[in-house]
């Protein structure tokens, strides 16, 4: 069953992006032609937009609850920054089609390669991609599925909480927090509200994965090339027992310098379309670990203990994807210039000129960012959880001097 599931989501023309493509079409971040689709999809995007705002409106009502306000701050913070990767994906749409037609081109070319390793890199590549995106996909709709499901499973499963909704000494436990302009203390009104809450959290959910998986198997993709580069400018002069002629060396070297200065192009535009969102992301998950950790350390209840603990794994994992493959593209990148000095240039007495020029584009340094402030790292990383920790402290210190 899962292999038919995977096979559909595959497209030959699209080796490496297949997945992630259909994905984003599905959620409707890359627009239909068809007109009328185009504008369902809007539609649907402005609904989700609405409803962050009702979160919002919702943290007056609840703002003496310190234990909802965190819960509703948590989840609201997250949902905007799905909000604003949606809204800047469908205004910078020219641009992230330009990338996703890149690298869908690029990862084709180098696909009709006859070295047996490159092959393999390809390959292992590939794999590693399908691997994050359906890892992603399955830790996002697990959080989601345990958001929608919790507050069945509370009024089920705890006697307690069942008699206190029942005697009105407690409301009803809401999928997610935000304001209706109901009454949603009636059953009626409860479960209308959970319903739009549901929606919300499925096409949310659809929103971050098919945006956030899309991006990370792009960075794979620049990772990858950056060092199929490396090989294949170590190969430009042949080898010292097989040398190539002048001819196809500076067919190899030109072919090298142009790759690098598309890829070089891309990065950039990439950077640029992504680097707002990690900015505002950054600090979001920072609040969004506090208080989640929070909330763990508060907590009685081994069921809400145990969410709360899945909540902060996705939270986590999520950053540390950016950060990490960023890392990655970012060492391959200065390792590049390596490359051209394990050629066999020292054994020929051809286009020395051109090597140098060569070089002087490899030493091109490729790092995505979270705004003017941080490079997407490890490094950064850990400063955003040492961050989120001292964060943590002073929250519950405040909690306990009350």
């Amino acid at each position: 069953m899962l292999k038919f599931i995977f096979d559909k989501l595959e497209n030959p023309n699209r080796p490496l992006l297949g997945p992630n493509v259909k994905a984003l079409k599905f959620w409707g971040l890359l627009l239909p032609k068809n007109t009328t689709m185009k504008y369902l999809y809007i539609f649907l995007h402005i609904t989700i937009i609405y409803f962050t705002a009702t979160e919002y409106v919702d943290i007056w009502f609840i703002k003496s609850n310190i234990n909802m306000l965190l819960e509703n701050l948590k989840i609201t913070m997250l949902a905007s920054v799905s909000v604003i990767k949606v809204t800047t994906f469908l205004t910078f749409q020219k641009d992230w089609t330009s990338i996703i037609e890149y690298v869908t081109a690029a990862d084709l070319n180098q696909r009709k390669t006859e070295d047996e390793t490159n092959k393999s890199i390809i390959k292992n590549f590939t794999k590693y991609c399908r691997k994050i995106t359906y890892f992603y996909w399955f830790l996002m709709y697990t959080t989601v599925v345990i958001v929608i499901v919790q507050p069945i499973i509370k009024y089920f499963f705890f006697p307690t909480y069942r008699d206190n909704v029942s005697s009105g000494k407690e409301a009803y436990l809401q999928v997610v927090s935000s304001w209706v302009p109901f009454d949603k203390s009636t059953m009626t009104g409860y479960i209308a509200a959970c319903a739009f809450q549901s929606y919300a959290a499925i096409y949310g959910g659809g929103w971050i994965t098919s945006f956030d998986t899309n991006a990370i198997v792009i960075m794979v993709f620049f990772r990858g090339e950056l060092e199929l580069l490396k090989r294949d400018s170590v190969a430009m002069f042949g080898s010292e027992s097989m040398p190539v002629s002048e001819e196809e060396a500076k067919r190899r070297l030109k072919e090298c310098y142009k790759r690098h200065v598309d890829l070089v192009r891309h990065s950039r535009l990439f950077d640029s379309c992504l680097s707002p969102i990690m900015m505002f992301y950054v600090f979001v998950c920072s609040v969004m670990l506090c208080v989640t950790s929070y909330q763990i350390t508060s907590e009685r209840n081994l069921m809400q203990m145990v969410l709360q603990f899945e909540y902060l794994v996705f939270g986590v994992s999520q950053l540390f994807l950016y950060c990490w493959h960023s890392n990655d593209v970012y060492y391959i990148s200065q390792d590049l210039l390596r490359g051209p000095y394990e050629s066999a240039w020292w054994a020929r007495n051809i286009l020395r000129k051109d090597l140098a020029l060569l070089m002087v584009q490899f030493r091109t340094d490729i790092v995505f960012s979270a705004g003017p402030f941080a490079k997407l790292s490890v490094p950064t990383f850990i400063s955003i959880l040492k961050g989120a920790y001292s964060y943590y402290t002073l929250l519950n210190q405040s909690q306990v001097e009350k």
